[in-house]
């Protein structure tokens, strides 16, 4: 246990934006501290403000080559979907309708698909709508890469000429190959995540950064992801947020092999670490309500979280690996102010990059 000397010299690294990783395990074994500089830090940096957008997911297709162990979503090309871009308009018609400004676009790692038709559904979605196309994952852009013979930062190009406007930093479970080589043994390896999400970066796409945790990961693997992280956005200022994402164990091969469920203290612990070290580089956390629920997703916000993301109208990779009775696909604007209201929070509307409505 440190001492008083010991805890002023951490605060002030913390302050200082020079949290190590022995200081950041010290800190997870020790979360009542933790907890108290964490709310500290979101009250400084955010208010009592919680933002949050309108949007909606479009899962295209849950055809996929990939075999993650967590993934309750894919399936052969057999017996999978795929939709057309009359099904898109329509999904993106009503979302729209309903007030929202960012369609995220999504899906499983179909054999047959090339850049085009990633290209194609961005353009004719822009062509009818003006919406912040958010879509695309680095395991996607890896992918596509592959499937069209091409490298990924051309890739990039092409999406972002389209009129791609910014990309799901997903794909990125733990940056462990140790732990990647267990849970998704055929994804892309932690430094092609990287170097996919830096290049983005440098071409002027931004993206969100994730961890997936609750699986067979320590404190110390989740630690260690977020320092990197960290570097990352010292180097490119790149992502608008983190969202710590917890592992879903229903109907899933890796959710047979944990036995441990993950408790709402260990929930507060990872995103109050994640305030913590990524201060003062990254200035927003966010709460999946869909992966805790709104009741704990609520909590977080007096541990670091000042986000609650977006309404998204549908969602259907958590829901195939969660409980249907517990877990929904939409909230509107009203309800989730309501829910930041509750919490004694102030509920505010923003667009993808943060800027406000």
């Amino acid at each position: 246990m440190k001492d008083g000397s010991d805890l002023d010299g951490l605060y002030e690294k913390i302050r200082a934006g020079r949290v190590e990783r022995e200081d950041a395990i010290f800190l997870g074994r020790n979360p009542h501290y933790l907890f108290c500089i964490a709310d500290e830090l979101r009250e400084e940096k955010n208010g009592d403000v919680v933002t949050y957008v309108v949007n909606r997911n479009i899962n295209f297709t849950n055809i996929c080559v990939n075999t993650c162990k967590f993934c309750a979503f894919r399936e052969e090309k057999d017996k999978g979907y795929l939709l057309n871009m009359d099904a898109i308009l329509n999904k993106v018609e009503e979302a729209v309708n309903r007030g929202a400004t960012e369609i995220c676009i999504q899906g499983g790692l179909h054999p047959n698909l090339v850049v085009e038709d990633y290209c194609e559904i961005i353009k004719i979605i822009k062509t009818d709508f003006n919406v912040h196309i958010h879509a695309y994952s680095p395991m996607e852009i890896y992918h596509i890469a592959k499937n069209s013979a091409m490298g990924e930062e051309a890739v990039l190009k092409e999406l972002k000429k389209a009129g791609l406007d910014s990309i799901p930093g997903t794909a990125a479970e733990i940056l462990d190959d140790s732990i990647r080589a267990i849970i998704c043994p055929k994804k892309l390896k932690s430094d092609k995540w990287i170097e996919i999400i830096k290049t983005a970066h440098r071409l002027g796409i931004p993206s969100t950064a994730t961890l997936l945790y609750g699986h067979i990961e320590s404190l110390e693997c989740r630690i260690d992801h977020i320092l990197k992280i960290r570097d990352i956005q010292k180097e490119t200022g790149g992502f608008t947020e983190f969202v710590p994402l917890k592992f879903m164990r229903r109907n899933n091969e890796l959710g047979r092999m944990v036995k441990r469920p993950i408790s709402l203290f260990v929930d507060a612990i990872v995103h109050a670490l994640a305030r913590v070290i990524l201060h003062p580089y990254c200035s927003n956390l966010q709460v999946s309500w869909v992966k805790l629920g709104m009741s704990d997703a609520q909590k977080m916000f007096y541990f670091g979280v000042n986000d609650i993301g977006g309404t998204l109208m549908e969602e259907n990779i958590t829901r195939l690996a969660s409980s249907a009775s517990t877990t929904r696909e939409y909230m509107s604007p009203e309800d989730l102010e309501q829910v930041i209201r509750d919490a004694g929070r102030l509920p505010e509307r923003r667009t993808t990059l943060y800027g406000r409505e």
